[in-house]
């Protein structure tokens, strides 16, 4: 099974990406993942992107297609993968399939996890972490029963600045810019399939599973 995995900051993506990853048993694979693997072994397009990183630059495509392509050629991603955080543009996703291609693979769908964007805000700005010891907690799915500070450590709870409205209202706007034309994309190909990230967890698995075994 190789699925793209897509969907805004806050949709739940990570979460059924491990769900989905233990099911089938096979890799979860993020762009960030990728690029630390290359890096830390050393391969040549490694040590090409670092230097790219370290002067606080984009990777070009070219470099991110190559180092996709290495981790798609490992033997932990013969039996599928789930490809996450990449491809962000049509360029790269044109880039993807024809690394594919080459590689003798091709894509069973693309997860689209969607959530109404007032929901997703309400997600992501209602995060609260403890000064002291980091535990992690939520104004309205999982609150402190101390109020304003950490059940565990009785430190203070605080919003980090990422959380803060401002920037959650612009990481949302820069994913919808750059994805929408990839949404259509893939709608044209007939391997998007939409997934309403909008449920309890176990709905939403649910609702993954079944549109898999259709596929």
């Amino acid at each position: 099974m190789r699925i793209i995995l897509m969907g805004p900051p806050g949709a739940g993506k990570g979460t059924q990406a491990e769900i989905l990853r233990e099911r089938f048993g096979i890799p979860h694979i993020s762009t960030g993942d990728m690029f630390r693997r290359a890096v830390k072994e050393g391969t040549a397009l490694g040590l090409e992107a670092k230097r790219y990183m370290d002067a606080g630059q984009l990777v070009p495509d070219s470099v991110t297609i190559g180092i996709v392509k290495e981790r798609l050629n490992e033997p932990d991603c013969r039996t599928g993968f789930l490809l996450d955080g990449f491809p962000r543009t049509v360029p790269q996703a044109d880039a993807l399939e024809s690394t594919m291609r080459e590689l003798g693979m091709q894509l069973d769908g693309v997860l689209n996890i969607t959530v109404d964007r007032e929901a997703l805000i309400a997600r992501l700005t209602g995060r609260r972490v403890c000064k002291n010891c980091g535990a992690t907690y939520h104004i309205r799915y999982n609150p402190s029963k101390a109020g304003n500070r950490c059940d565990a450590c009785g430190g203070e709870l605080y919003q980090r600045g990422d959380d803060s409205l401002e920037t959650v209202a612009n990481r949302l706007d820069v994913y919808n810019q750059q994805t929408a034309p990839l949404v259509e994309y893939y709608r044209r190909k007939g391997l998007l399939l939409e997934i309403d990230g909008d449920r309890p967890v176990e709905e939403v698995t649910g609702r993954i599973l079944e549109v898999l075994s259709k596929g």
